[in-house]
Order: structure tokens, then sequence, then C-alpha cells
């Protein structure tokens, strides 16, 4: 720890920047992931989902920047390296090999949920702690996020309105489930097209 006049204990700021690193690391996973997506969609929708995970990318980096700072101020040291972050992010790896805007949404989606998740458990870690600063440091950060996995499903409640995992692909040969859906819609609907004609 570092020297300050921060009248924080000493305990109390090293358990503070301890927490603050845990999800740093997870904040940049975030933004790279955003970023991954970002570059990588492809689909009809391309031009709305490439701005918008570009936007929450920005937010992302922003979080990243007062989380680090906060841990700072304390005394501490952080490491936002990428070496460090892929050993200890707590999120899922992001699938490189997905191309559809909607699988893309899917896993963004189920990124920031799980980053939200780990955000609000830093919220009531620092207030039992009793530091009511980087608890409201985390509220804020939490509030952005659940206003950003907002978005981001508004996407998928048209397509899938019992949104799923990208992981579900693999029980729909490989299909997002929002695709083999609207599949199966058309098979149904030809299939009482071809009843209908039959009868007649």
């Amino acid at each position: 720890m570092n020297p300050t006049k921060n009248d924080m204990s000493r305990d109390l700021r090293g358990k503070m920047v301890k927490l603050l690193n845990d999800r740093l690391v997870d904040t940049i996973d975030v933004f790279n992931q955003l970023k991954q997506a970002h570059w990588n969609v492809k689909g009809p929708s391309f031009i709305a989902i490439h701005e918008l995970f570009d936007q929450i990318a920005e937010h992302a980096e922003e979080w990243s920047d007062d989380i680090a700072e906060r841990a700072v101020q304390m005394g501490g040291v952080v490491d936002g390296t990428s070496q460090n972050v892929a050993q200890r992010s707590t999120l899922e790896p992001y699938d490189v090999t997905i191309t559809d805007g909607l699988a893309h949404i899917d896993a963004i989606a189920a990124a920031l949920a799980r980053y939200g998740q780990q955000i609000r458990r830093a919220i009531d870690a620092a207030d039992k702690a009793g530091d009511a600063g980087t608890a409201d440091l985390f509220t804020q950060v939490s509030r952005a996020v659940d206003k950003d996995l907002w978005f981001v499903e508004a996407h998928l409640q048209n397509a899938e309105p019992d949104t799923a995992h990208a992981s579900d692909k693999s029980s729909n040969n490989g299909k997002h489930p929002a695709a083999s859906k609207v599949s199966a819609k058309q098979a149904a609907s030809a299939s009482r097209a071809k009843n209908r004609h039959a009868l007649s």
C-alpha cells in the first residue's frame, strides 16, 4: 500500500483495493467482449447493433477508469494487464466464432448480466465493510449496467420471447434459438397451407 493521509484504516483500504481490483478485471473483460462483438457482428441490423456495442464499450471504459482510480486513491496499486484479466475474470470466455447479430446480442446480454451480478455483490461487500464511497461507486456502475442490459435484451425480445443463452445453440444444430423458432414457424405455416390445399 502506498502512503496516504486518507483516514480510512489500512486494513479497510486493503480490503477495498482487493475488491476494486477484482471487479476491475471483470470490467476490462466486459469492455474487450463488447469490442469483439462490435468488430465482428453481421446481419440485417448491423449498424444499430454495431453502434450499440461501441456505446456500451465506452461506458465500460469509464467504469474501469473510475474503479481503478478509486483503488489508487486509497493507496492501492491496480493491475489491469491483459495477463491478469485472462487469469482472474469471472466472466465466461467469449465465443470468437460468433458472427450472427442475434447470437452476439445473446452473448453480450449474458456477459452484462454476469457482470451486473458481481457488481451488486461488490456493493454489499463495500457497504458491510463500512466504505460508503466505494459502495456508492459500485451502485452507480450497477445502475448503468442494468440500463445497458435493457438496451441489449430489447433486440432479442421480439425474436425470442423466452431469451435463451448462446450456449443453447448446440441443441439447435448450431443455430441461434430465435433463428430456429422462425424456421419452425415457417414449417408449420407451410404445413397448414398444404393441408388447406388438400381439403379443397
